[in-house]
Formats: C-alpha cells, sequence, structure tokens
C-alpha cells in the first residue's frame, strides 16, 4: 500500500474531485484517494465505511446519506472514478515496484559479477573448468606440469587465481637430465617461495666445477661472497624435484592438476580459448580458461601453432649413475674435455654420482646389441680420471644406461592472443651448462611480475599485447646462458682444426687464471651476473689470450695466420647465436618499444 501511496503521489493521471481542493491540499486528497484503493493483498475492493473529508459543512453531510451514496447519479459516478483510479493507480504500482525490485536484483548481480573480475578469478568446484557450453571458471590453463609447469601454476595460484593443470603423467619422472640447478635459479626458486622443494630429496650442494683435461685439473668456484650461506647450486634426482614441486602447486585449494594428454588447443577467431584433452581414462573433455600456458617440455606437440620451432640436436647424452665412490673435488660437477665431446660427473644424491657422456650427432651406438656398452668402456673409459674409472666401468656392466637428445632452440613465439609458450616447450640450449631450469624459473618471474597487476584476463587481443614484453623482459638472463651453453659447447668439443684446437685449449687455460677470468665467467654461467655484453667480452678475451699464446709457440707468419683463424672461429660460433637470440632484444632491450608497455586498464 505504501508504494501505491508513493505512486499516487507521483501520478499526474490522478485528480481529486473538485469539491475537496478547497478545504485540503492536493497531496493530502490523493493520500486519502490511496487509502481507499484495491489492495494487493486481497483486501475488499471498496472499504466497509465510505468516509468522507470532515471539514465539508455538516449540511452537505447531512444530505448524503450512506443509503443514497449508490443511488445519487453524481457520487456515484464519484465512487466508480474512485474505484477505477485505485484499482489502476494499485496496478500501476505494484509494476512500479516490480521493475524497480529486479533493476535492484541486475544491479547487484552486476555489481556482484564486477567484484568477482576485478578480484582476477571466479570461484568454481569440482570440474567447473570442463567445457559446459558456457563461461569458464578458470584463469589459466597450464599444458605439463614439469619444473616450469608446476612452478608457474604455484606462483599464480599464491595470487589467488584458479589454475588447472593438466599432465600427461603424474608419476614421478626417471630422467637423466634436469639434475643441476644453478646458484642463480635457486634465488629464483627462493623469489617463488619455492625453496623448500630442494629440501627432504637428498639435494647436494654445488659450489663450483672442476675442469680436466689431458691430465691436468682446475678448479672455478661460483662467486657466493656476497650472498646468504644457503645459497648455491643443487644437484637432485630430476623425478624427486619435481614430485616435491607438484605437491606444493596441489597444495593450494584454488589449483587442480589432473591427469590427461592434451591433444590440441582449442581456437576460436585467432584465439586461444582452452584445450582438448583424454582424461586418464580415455574420456575427451574440453577445459576453458582466458590464458593457456603451453609448458610441455622439450618434445611439445603444440608449441608448432604457437611458434616457429627451429630445432637442433648436435649431439645425445648418454648417462649412467655410478655408486660408491667420490668424486676428486667434493661440491662440484666435473667437466673432462674429452674426445670427442665433453663428459659430465655431479652428485645426484649423497651416495650416487651421475655421469653423463655426450656423443656428438643424433645417432648414437645400439644399447641393445651391446654396441654402447663396448664404446664406453673403449674410448670413453680411458679418459676418465682414475678414481672413477672403476665404478663408471661398474655402472655399463650393470646395465643402466639411458640416452637422451640434446636440443637447442631459440626463442622465435608467434605472440597469440589467449596463450603463452614455457620451458623447454619455448626455449632450449645445449644442457653442458645446466641452465635450463634457471632460465625457465627466471622466466616465471618475469611472467608473475607482469601478470600480478592484472585482476582480468579475459580481454584476450589486450593481454597478448601487453605480454609482447615477456619476450624482451626476458632476454637478459635467458640469452646470456643460451649464448653462453651453446657456445662452450662447440668450444669444449674436439676438433681437427688447429685453431679450434688452440680456441680449447685458451678457453681452459683462462679459466684457470682464477680471479676475474674465471669467476666471471661462471658468474654467467650459473645466471648470477647475466649480462650480454659481459659474455661476449669475456668470449673474445679468450680468444685473444689464444693469439697471445700462438705468438708465443709458434714463429710470426704461422702464429698471425692461426690467430686469425681462431678469431674468426670464435667470430663464427658466437655470432649466429646471437643473431638467433636477437641482437636488439638482447643488447638493446630498452629501444624496443614492448620493453615500455603498460598494464592494460580495465
Amino acid at each position: 500500500m505504501r508504494g501505491n501511496c508513493r505512486y499516487a503521489q507521483l501520478n499526474p493521471l490522478v485528480t481529486p474531485p473538485a469539491h475537496f481542493t478547497n478545504h485540503r491540499s492536493l497531496a493530502t486528497v490523493r493520500q486519502q484517494h490511496c487509502s481507499s484503493a484495491l489492495s494487493i493483498k486481497g483486501i475488499s475492493l471498496l472499504p466497509s465505511k465510505p468516509r468522507f473529508n470532515r471539514s465539508v459543512s455538516r449540511e452537505r453531510t447531512r444530505e448524503i446519506s450512506v443509503s443514497s451514496t449508490f443511488s445519487s447519479p453524481p457520487l456515484k459516478m464519484l465512487v466508480q472514478q474512485y474505484l477505477f483510479e485505485g484499482i489502476f493507480a494499485s496496478l500501476l504500482g505494484f509494476v512500479l515496484l516490480y521493475g524497480l525490485r529486479g533493476k535492484k536484483k541486475a544491479g547487484k548481480r552486476a555489481a556482484d559479477k564486477a567484484e568477482i573480475r576485478s578480484e582476477g578469478w571466479m570461484s568454481s568446484g569440482g570440474g567447473g573448468c570442463r567445457s559446459d557450453g558456457g563461461g569458464s571458471a578458470t584463469d589459466v590453463i597450464v599444458v605439463g606440469a614439469g619444473v616450469a609447469g608446476s612452478a608457474l601454476a604455484y606462483t599464480l595460484g599464491k595470487d589467488g587465481r584458479r589454475v588447472h593443470v593438466i599432465e600427461r603423467d603424474l608419476t614421478e619422472p626417471d630422467r637423466i637430465v634436469g639434475e643441476l640447478l644453478q646458484p642463480g635459479g635457486y634465488l629464483k626458486l627462493v623469489e617463488l617461495g619455492l625453496q623448500d622443494c630442494v629440501e627432504e630429496i637428498d639435494a647436494q650442494r654445488v659450489l663450483g666445477y672442476a675442469l680436466f683435461k689431458d691430465g691436468k685439473s682446475s678448479k672455478v668456484s661460483y662467486p657466493l661472497d656476497k650472498f646468504q650461506s644457503d645459497v648455491a647450486g643443487r644437484t637432485f634426482h630430476n623425478g624427486r624435484f619435481i614430485q616435491r614441486m607438484r605437491e606444493k602447486a596441489a597444495s593450494l585449494p584454488n589449483i587442480t592438476l589432473e591427469q590427461g594428454t592434451v591433444t590440441s588447443l582449442l581456437e576460436e577467431n585467432g584465439t586461444i580459448k582452452g584445450v582438448k584433452y583424454k582424461t586418464k581414462t580415455g574420456e575427451e573433455l574440453q577445459a576453458y580458461a582466458p590464458l593457456t600456458v603451453v609448458c610441455d617440455g622439450c618434445f611439445s606437440n603444440l608449441r608448432r601453432s604457437l611458434c616457429s620451432p627451429k630445432v637442433d640436436v648436435p649431439s645425445c647424452f648418454v648417462g649412467v649413475v655410478l655408486e660408491n665412490c667420490q668424486l676428486p673435488y667434493p661440491n662440484h660437477g666435473h667437466v673432462i674435455l674429452a674426445d670427442p665431446s665433453p663428459i659430465l660427473f655431479y652428485p645426484i644424491s649423497s651416495t650416487e654420482i651421475r655421469c653423463l657422456v655426450d656423443v656428438p650427432g643424433q645417432k648414437v651406438p645400439s644399447i641393445a646389441n651391446g654396441e654402447m656398452a663396448n664404446y664406453l668402456k673403449t674410448v670413453v673409459a680411458p679418459q676418465i680420471p682414475e678414481q672413477l674409472r672403476d665404478a663408471f666401468i661398474s655402472a655399463i656392466d650393470r646395465g643402466s644406461i639411458r640416452t637422451m637428445p640434446n636440443k637447442s632452440m631459440p626463442a622465435s613465439p608467434y605472440p597469440t592472443p589467449g596463450a603463452l609458450l614455457m620451458g623447454d616447450a619455448f626455449n632450449m640450449r645445449h644442457p653442458l651448462t645446466g641452465g635450463g631450469m634457471t632460465v625457465a624459473l627466471s622466466d616465471i618471474v618475469v611472467l608473475h611480475n607482469l601478470l600480478k597487476p592484472l585482476r582480468d584476463l579475459h580481454d584476450a587481443s589486450l593481454l597478448c599485447k601487453y605480454l609482447e614484453s615477456f619476450y624482451t623482459l626476458r632476454k637478459p638472463v635467458a640469452s646470456t646462458i643460451n649464448t653462453l651453453a651453446d657456445a662452450l659447447y662447440k668450444v669444449f668439443c674436439a676438433s681437427p682444426d688447429q685453431a679450434m684446437k688452440e680456441m680449447r685449449q685458451a678457453c681452459f687455460d683462462y679459466l684457470s687464471l682464477g680471479g676475474i677470468f674465471s669467476s666471471g665467467p661462471v658468474a654467467l654461467l650459473s645466471g648470477l651476473n647475466p649480462r650480454p655484453l659481459s659474455l661476449v667480452g669475456h668470449f673474445f678475451a679468450v680468444a685473444i689470450y689464444g693469439v697471445g699464446r700462438l705468438f708465443l709457440r709458434y714463429p710470426f707468419p704461422k702464429s698471425l695466420l692461426i690467430g686469425a683463424r681462431l678469431i674468426s672461429g670464435a667470430a663464427n660460433i658466437i655470432f649466429p647465436i646471437i643473431k638467433a637470440e636477437g641482437v636488439r632484444q638482447m643488447f638493446f632491450p630498452a629501444t624496443v618499444p614492448a620493453y615500455y608497455r603498460a598494464p592494460p586498464t580495465p
């Protein structure tokens, strides 16, 4: 009734009888008019007693009796007018109240939705990220739960984002690579809050490298003086480390970790909307999210739609595990400059040492028919330090020989709305220096810092344009480690060319000098000093040092000729790598427009 009265007070169509206006204001009459109108709650149509204005003269009141109310034509018309206008006002008032109530509810729903959008994630339960023909309750889909995928999921989950991780196999991986985390990578792990993932897995601290060549050795330590005591490299079983990271990610309630195989990306008008995948039971499902990050590793079957992959396979690693032996230099990785290519040793637990033998080319001797065992015993074993030789042969006899192709692939992404590549699916370098995990964790830190101010990821085109800065901001760390890894592998490989032999020896002697000559390159390799200009400076310093040695060993014309070939060979090694990484982004990132790209405004 109150709503009807308010409506009547505002309704210009409801007019009082003329004889009422002499004694009451228009508002008072309309209020009285409303009080006799039809109630929406089922009250009788007419009041029990007709009510009239008491201010009307008594003579007028006596003339109008109750019995004559419906018999007098003017009053009959007046009552009919009251009845009609009351019903009309009540109906319109009901419609008005209903409309206002609907607008209020719609406004509240819009405000709630805006609040959810501003918070950056929409809540869901169970399988809310699966296809339901409508919107998505997931912010980010992560394909792959390796080092990059697990770390990214945990990092985004800490920000409150709903993350759906789809991993092909959630059992503990058993790999022979991804077992060394450089000190720079450990610092990134700390920055992401994942440093406890190297605990309780029997991880070993690594403080530097030991180099061996032609019976000589030299120890090169990480420059850790300015860091806290816990900062060092870490070696471990790759599977144990990944399982710890998966457990860490799965501990957050807004992260869904599911076993399944992603078969394709869902694209609509050039924008990636989600993925199609098969569950562990073979059921085909679709998952949707405004951002899909592909981290499915070096064997990725999804990268071709998001980048232009130029994969090079310069060699393969042959891995065995040594037991019951000690390294010549405890807590150091060991690099033997053997013929034809380097051999690595490093601890992966308190009782196990990993040995990786690099075999150039894409084909390796057969393990099944014994060719591999014979190769390792006759070609490799004589070049291994005597302290490790017996354990090495015993490992071969146990038959636990594994192989892994070594891949190198510069980052060549297609900026695609709704999708991003990370980890080895995006960028690879030779694993000689163990820099892969450091690059991946560094990329996650960069991406996290870019996404942190964004609460709404649904505008795919704006987000894609904004994230173009990611490809520039990642370059200092990524390009330094990538370039050094690929260049160092080529230098460390044996070559029949005299100039390259001199370059290899010069590199060993340069690192053996100590001081800045060893700490500088090792700081670059470990990710502690990711400066591309410093890398190029040290690389050509090695070449010039090699030329200087030539003048002391050979007569003038010959030394000059070999020296020129040495400088040329060094340039032929490093410049193609730099070109593939991108000269402008690598050395002059501030000149790239995307470097200054600001977050899109909501």
